[in-house]
């Protein structure tokens, strides 16, 4: 076989790939806790750097909801919200034993949005439109703030960002070894973007399922809101999601089996949570 030939380049081009994936993907970020979410990550860039960047995107959120007179005009919803955040955030250590000392930040932004996040270092919001259109509990708010509190904890961020450094270079290289032109190089990214990478999203979003979930029975929140949160989620929209396997979120009904199968992991944690121990 000819040592220029495309078979002895694809191989040449895998090598340097998996080379390049297992220099990286040696770190985890978190503890596995009781739900056991313990997986090695690719991790190419620092917490420090994404952390940075965060911290300057929340201060830029916060000032334009400020300016649009949308940051925190409903007292008791802050309040609410912040109430809850303050006791989930200590549960955090059994993840990460940093995370408390972090500098948690909670806003509430007014929008008809149903939507709230995290951002790496503990800067969460939450739209008025999630609580108030789905009329949420307390116990489905600290759902819902687990989950994206998860999502910080893990570093999915960090981690995505590292995936996509990795498939850019892979597919640089993979061009160059193989003779194929930008437009090739180019339609490989694509494909990544449009199945590769929202694998790893659903991954993400089921990890931090099973991470969220725990997080808000040790703060003594009812998990089995875990359930009803995701039914109201189903109804609101209907009609309105793609299929599973295109989409970067798993599917509700495919949430609330994952769920249920948890409960008897993390009904113990709330009780003994209510009960002080």
């Amino acid at each position: 076989m000819n040592a220029h030939s495309p078979a002895v380049r694809t191989v040449s081009t895998l090598s340097v790939l998996s080379a390049f994936l297992m220099l990286g993907g040696c770190e985890t970020t978190t503890q596995g806790g009781a739900v056991g979410a313990e997986r090695r990550q690719l991790l190419l860039v620092s917490s420090e750097q994404l952390d940075q960047m965060a911290s300057q995107a929340y201060t830029q959120l916060r000032a334009d909801a400020q300016k649009k007179g949308a940051l925190n005009t409903d007292p008791a919803l802050t309040q609410r919200v912040r109430a809850i955040a303050s006791r989930i955030e200590p549960q955090t250590r059994v993840f990460r034993a940093d995370a408390p000392g972090w500098k948690w930040e909670v806003n509430v932004i007014s929008s008809n949005e149903l939507n709230a996040f995290c951002m790496p270092g503990g800067k969460i919001a939450f739209y008025s439109g999630l609580i108030k259109q789905l009329n949420l509990t307390d116990d489905e708010i600290a759902v819902v703030m687990g989950h994206e509190i998860a999502h910080a904890l893990r570093e999915h961020s960090r981690e995505q960002v590292s995936q996509a450094m990795a498939a850019q270079g892979a597919i640089g290289i993979g061009a160059a070894l193989l003779g194929l032109g930008e437009g090739s190089a180019d339609l490989a990214g694509s494909a990544y973007q449009a199945l590769v990478a929202t694998k790893f999203s659903r991954v993400d979003e089921s990890e931090a399922d099973r991470i969220g979930l725990e997080l808000t029975a040790r703060a003594s929140y009812d998990p089995r809101a875990g359930v009803s949160i995701w039914q109201k989620m189903m109804k609101a929209n209907q009609g309105g999601r793609p299929p599973e396997f295109l989409s970067t979120h798993p599917a509700e009904a495919n949430r609330i089996a994952q769920i249920q199968s948890l409960l008897p992991t993390v009904m113990p944690l709330y009780e003994q949570a209510r009960r002080g121990g």
